[in-house]
């Protein structure tokens, strides 16, 4: 295998390391923001746009807590966080949002209908595979999550994390569609259009 298949490689799997980092949060921040559209009642724009908010401040945080624990300020801390992750987290709302926007009635359908799951899980696919690039051409240029390669601090959300993360958000899910079924379908948690 030639050198620079290898580097070709090394490239790939730190941009998709890099991507899975910023799902997580941009994840974690949708779900959360769509939730609480749900339990409020808020309309499509102000549930998109807290959704937006609350994935750049995962994405962020998820960032900036191995940063902070290694000794970085908060004064250092922040710019790597900014720096790596903006347009990753950016790459991915954009796409998600218009994708979820983009699916008949999935603004509209209420945390126990799998059209909302569905199409969270489907955008966030999508969202994914976008990103990616666009972290490969910033870590190929020295740019986003290089940066905080670059203090030395590999951290991010540990692998195990996200496994259980995934395996929790699957039973709240489950759980919820599980007890949509069971309920009287009288369509309350519907998130207003």
């Amino acid at each position: 295998m030639s050198e620079h298949h290898t580097a070709e490689q090394s490239l790939n799997r730190t941009a998709i390391s890099a991507t899975l980092h910023c799902l997580t949060g941009c994840a974690i921040g949708e779900v959360l923001g769509l939730v609480l559209a749900t339990i409020f009642g808020w309309g499509t724009g102000l549930s998109i746009a807290a959704s937006i908010l609350l994935a750049f401040v995962f994405g962020y945080g998820l960032t900036m807590i191995p940063l902070l624990r290694a000794g970085l300020g908060l004064r250092r801390a922040w710019p790597l966080a900014f720096a790596s992750d903006t347009f990753s987290i950016a790459t991915m709302e954009l796409l998600d949002s218009l994708t979820v926007l983009l699916i008949p009635g999935a603004m509209a359908a209420g945390l126990g209908d799998p059209l909302f799951w569905g199409s969270l899980a489907g955008a966030l696919f999508i969202a994914f595979w976008a990103a990616v690039p666009v972290n490969r051409w910033l870590i190929a240029r020295g740019k986003g999550h290089a940066a905080v390669h670059r203090t030395g601090v590999h951290g991010g959300v540990n692998p195990r994390v996200v496994g259980v993360v995934l395996a929790l958000a699957f039973i709240f899910g489950t759980a919820v569609l599980i007890a949509e079924a069971l309920d009287d379908g009288n369509g309350a948690g519907r998130i207003a259009p």
